[in-house]
């Protein structure tokens, strides 16, 4: 299934979120100018585990940051700055757009001390939106309950385009990630299959904790026709 865009009409241009996605597009296009030397960007750049706990410095806590703009390929550039843009956007609008960039960067941060704690002794560099991305779609999945995902999901070769609750788009894909990253735990794998599971996780369920505190009063107190707050 590609997720393509949502229901849901933003009511302000997301400034921020075109900013973040034109930062993290210049930053893997800039990598791919480097050649061979990519590769020691990245490892210098990118979050290490174990360099992290056993190094801890300035310029190790600031790969917390830095981490969150570099992306290992096209499909993970791609398919994170997909996610950014149809979700980013109607966050933005509730949140504001100074409180949108502290809660997408403060969920990137929980999500890097989530996936240190699950991988301690890990010295592959994790890089990646990720984690902050996995925020904002918590703060969708509150925010937006009744909106839909229209999504392509090729069929006996032909597309196919179906309107999907976000709830369950979401829901279906917070719960894989889940699985995944126990399944990290009970084999001993280090970020199984390339991927950043707990990350993910943590991003996440930041999310869902912290999107109340960042997100106006008077959007919360008004009810839109696209949304109402079940919870």
């Amino acid at each position: 299934m590609l997720p393509l865009k949502d229901t849901v009409q933003s009511r302000s241009y997301p400034l921020v979120n075109w900013a973040l996605i034109a930062i993290n597009v210049f930053v893997f296009f800039f990598l791919l100018t480097l050649g061979p030397l990519a590769d020691a960007y990245v490892r210098v750049l990118g979050l290490v585990p174990a360099r992290f706990l056993n190094n801890l410095n300035l310029f190790e806590f600031q790969t917390l940051f830095s981490s969150m703009f570099l992306h290992g390929g096209w499909v993970h550039l791609v398919s994170n700055m997909l996610a950014l843009y149809i979700f980013g956007d109607n966050v933005e609008d509730r949140m504001g757009s100074a409180r949108y960039l502290l809660f997408y960067l403060l969920c990137g941060l929980i999500a890097a001390f989530v996936h240190i704690a699950f991988n301690q002794d890990s010295l592959i560099p994790t890089v990646g939106a990720s984690g902050a991305i996995s925020g904002v779609l918590a703060a969708y999945f509150v925010l937006f309950p009744t909106a839909r995902v229209i999504t392509l999901v090729p069929m006996f070769f032909l597309p196919w385009f179906v309107e999907i609750p976000a709830v369950f788009y979401l829901g279906f894909w917070f719960v894989s990630q889940l699985f995944n990253g126990v399944l990290t735990v009970m084999t001993g794998a280090q970020a199984f299959g390339g991927v950043a599971w707990w990350a993910h996780i943590g991003g996440f369920l930041a999310g869902l904790v912290l999107v109340r505190l960042f997100v106006y009063r008077r959007y919360v107190r008004r009810v839109y026709v696209d949304e109402y707050f079940p919870w």
